[in-house]
């Protein structure tokens, strides 16, 4: 009998490894404008592929996590992201990485509508609140793979090296860690899709991952070439890393800040820290401000989809998998508009103005989540 804690740990080891995953392909972007000439429209044309990928994997991802446990989808969409990783790196065309990106963000889709559907079903045999610690963990991967990527810039190792070798770690704790999975966690109830009027819960819960979907997508993909065209910094990750890290300890507070304000206040401070921040980063575009600027909206924006996960829940018309299936559509389409609208604009403009974006996402943030806990109070008193 494998005991909770163990469950969690494990779950916790993939949630980490995802996001070490992730910000490796993420804080190697500047790498491959160079290394394949492209100017800011070509990278935000090539950041299409991501949400591409995703929106292939959505309903795929949707159909095997309500078809069997999910723990099956979640180590075999894992470790062929280790693989479509590594193809990145040795992609030597446009076409080839394009195809690469591709199958990384098919792969990364199916493996996140699993992974937060293990977490879901793992919170309820505790007592206290442990999404948040998840997504922490993710951060916390997050950071580690941009300080091996910051380490291996400095020490002028090539990207082939570097992503061969996380996808080999990548596979070996896979094959480890199924073992310590969940079992038995199909929900048989609430696992189709009904084609019909939006359910307001879900639809208002889609709109809030949406524009934090903007602002993080955002963040990931064009932090690094802020910092090294704007800001001027050689070593480019600096932005990444200082966001990434504040994004980690707000999501391991995340879990004592919504017990002590709720979550309708919480997300009202996450739209402020979202705001202020990149304001901050775009008015003085200079090295200790623009840290400052981008720790804010990492502390900002980390708690907004783990709550949205964490009601989406509660959906009492869907189940758990399917819910967050739907919702992962709303955020894959912030992912699609995001980057590429960052990098349109940027090239119209400048980079600097293209990240009022942001702001206003954040900005909305407030209506939208007040309108969603308006709705969840009144649809209560109605049952």
């Amino acid at each position: 009998m494998i005991s909770n804690i163990k469950h969690r740990f494990f779950l916790s080891l993939f949630f980490f490894m995802s996001g070490l995953s992730f910000s490796t392909w993420a804080s190697r972007i500047p790498t491959i404008k160079e290394t394949f000439g492209f100017n800011e429209a070509e990278l935000g044309s090539l950041l299409l592929a991501l949400p591409i990928g995703s929106l292939i994997g959505l309903p795929l991802s949707g159909w095997l996590v309500s078809k069997y446990n999910s723990r099956v989808p979640l180590t075999v969409g894992y470790g062929l992201n280790a693989f479509s990783l590594a193809f990145i790196g040795f992609a030597q065309s446009t076409f080839s990485l394009v195809l690469a990106v591709v199958l990384f963000a098919f792969t990364t889709r199916i493996f996140n509508i699993s992974v937060n559907t293990q977490a879901l079903t793992l919170q309820k045999r505790f007592d206290k609140k442990i999404i948040g610690s998840f997504h922490g963990y993710w951060s916390m991967g997050g950071i580690g793979g941009i300080l091996l990527s910051t380490l291996l810039l400095e020490l002028k190792v090539p990207i082939q090296y570097h992503f061969i070798a996380v996808a080999a770690v990548m596979l070996m704790i896979t094959f480890y860690s199924y073992q310590f999975l969940l079992k038995g966690d199909r929900s048989e109830t609430g696992n189709k899709l009904v084609l019909s009027k939006p359910d307001p819960y879900i639809f208002y819960l889609g709109v809030v991952v949406f524009l934090c979907a903007i602002c993080e997508g955002g963040m990931f993909d064009w932090s690094g070439i802020y910092f090294q065209e704007v800001i001027k910094v050689e070593i480019f990750t600096y932005g990444y890393l200082i966001f990434m890290t504040f994004m980690a300890t707000s999501r391991f507070l995340s879990d004592i800040i919504i017990a002590g304000f709720g979550m309708p206040r919480t997300y009202i401070m996450s739209a402020v820290c979202i705001i202020s921040g990149i304001s901050l980063a775009i008015i003085f575009p200079f090295f200790w401000p623009a840290m400052i600027g981008f720790s804010l909206v990492g502390f900002g924006a980390a708690a907004v989809i783990p709550m949205a996960y964490a009601l989406a829940g509660a959906s009492k018309k869907y189940s758990a998998g399917m819910a967050i299936s739907i919702i992962a559509t709303y955020s894959i389409t912030g992912m699609l508009l995001g980057p590429p609208l960052i990098g349109y604009l940027a090239h119209a403009f400048s980079l600097r103005v293209s990240f009022v974006i942001f702001a206003l996402c954040g900005a909305l943030l407030i209506p939208i989540t007040q309108m969603f806990f308006k709705y969840q109070k009144l649809s209560d008193k109605t049952i």
